[in-house]
């Protein structure tokens, strides 16, 4: 494949976004589709590194993988529901998934049909955030958070023979599950491990005693000179559908071996946590969420101590930053999402730029606007 960087990788996802939106395999959802009504004027294209890989639907959060030299996104499908923003996330109403796929990057996106409908989750009653995937022995794993009919998020898993679904949902959540944002993991050995969580919409803090409490915080710990809250990891059972054991905190330290306080909002975890691994080392990366950094951490074990080493994304346009890293074709790349097709905080759209590390193995921060 021809390289493709910086203003090179965005002129081709921008002929990209011409074509996506005939590339589906089934219509948007009346409503749904990102029309000239609804598309800004103002946004012009040339201010953006990259371009969205879609434009029939609005998609965010995306989760890459690799399967059989394929790319398969999973993203959250936003849709532009009723609910009033609020600053735990009410307005992010999403009630489906479709899988996108492609060849190579910078090639044709195809939008499949709805993977997982939330009417087909016995135990869901909305709000179906970020998802992500996995496969084992044929198997094609979907795992998603929503919230039950008590407003408590769990997490649930579906199972498919298509990386593309239908999917076909477990009647109820993954045991000792709660909060939002699973990300599974598989090591080089083959051992799989679901790492997740999330603050203020994403409950973390009012399941700090093992159970949920409706009526506990809004936001964290309300703890500012103290630790901040981590995310949870727990290795999965050999199924891939339950954990194999408790969840356990994922501790993210400064460089003097501290943890990372609860105050410093441009460090702590926020959500959106993903891993992968590069020359043998752990890279935990996550979203800081009110202050918009994508930041990362390292370490020698999937369960941390974690410690952190810088940004890997400055602020997009929009208020969420919600990513995946997924090595394809001997090169990195970051997939994540902003708001330019409509200018919605609800309203998102998934993007892809190349990631690059330094001989020491740190990350090169990517700034998502040119100018």
């Amino acid at each position: 494949m021809k390289r493709l960087t910086g203003l090179a990788l965005g002129a081709a996802l921008v002929a990209l976004a011409t074509t996506a939106g005939c590339s589906g395999e089934q219509a948007a959802p009346a409503g749904d589709a990102a029309s000239p009504a609804t598309d800004r004027a103002k946004a012009d294209p040339s201010r953006y590194l990259s371009q969205p890989l879609v434009t029939e639907i609005y998609t965010a959060d995306p989760s890459a993988h690799v399967w059989d030299g394929k790319i398969y996104v999973y993203p959250s499908h936003d849709i532009d529901g009723p609910t009033p923003e609020d600053d735990l996330g009410a307005h992010f109403e999403m009630r489906d998934y479709r899988v996108l796929s492609m060849d190579s990057i910078g090639g044709k996106v195809t939008t499949h049909p709805v993977a997982l409908d939330v009417k087909d989750v016995p135990w869901a009653d909305k709000q179906m955030w970020a998802p992500d995937a996995a496969r084992k022995n044929g198997t094609y794993f979907l795992y998603f958070p929503a919230k039950d009919k008590q407003g408590a998020f769990r997490i649930g898993v579906a199972t498919s023979k298509s990386p593309t679904g239908p999917f076909q949902a477990n009647p109820q959540p993954i045991k000792g599950s709660f909060s939002i944002d699973p990300a599974v993991f598989t090591d080089e050995d083959g051992k799989s491990y679901m790492i997740f969580g999330g603050i203020w919409g994403g409950q973390l803090q009012r399941n700090v005693t093992g159970s949920y409490d409706p009526d506990g915080s809004k936001t964290d710990l309300e703890a500012p000179d103290k630790p901040a809250l981590a995310p949870k990891i727990a290795a999965m059972a050999d199924d891939m559908m339950e954990f194999a054991e408790k969840p356990r905190d994922v501790l993210i330290l400064d460089a003097s071996g501290k943890p990372i306080l609860g105050g410093d909002t441009d460090r702590r975890f926020f959500e959106a946590a993903w891993m992968h691994k590069y020359q043998g080392r752990y890279y935990l990366s996550y979203s800081t969420g009110d202050t918009h950094y994508l930041v990362y951490a390292t370490g020698t074990s999937p369960y941390g101590p974690f410690t952190y080493q810088g940004r890997i994304l400055e602020p997009v346009e929009g208020w969420t930053s919600h990513h995946s890293i997924v090595e394809w074709d001997g090169r990195w790349w970051l997939f994540y999402a902003d708001t330019q097709l409509s200018g919605t905080t609800r309203l998102r759209n998934v993007k892809v730029t190349e990631l690059f590390y330094n001989k020491d193995g740190t990350i090169r921060t990517i700034n998502p606007m040119l100018k």
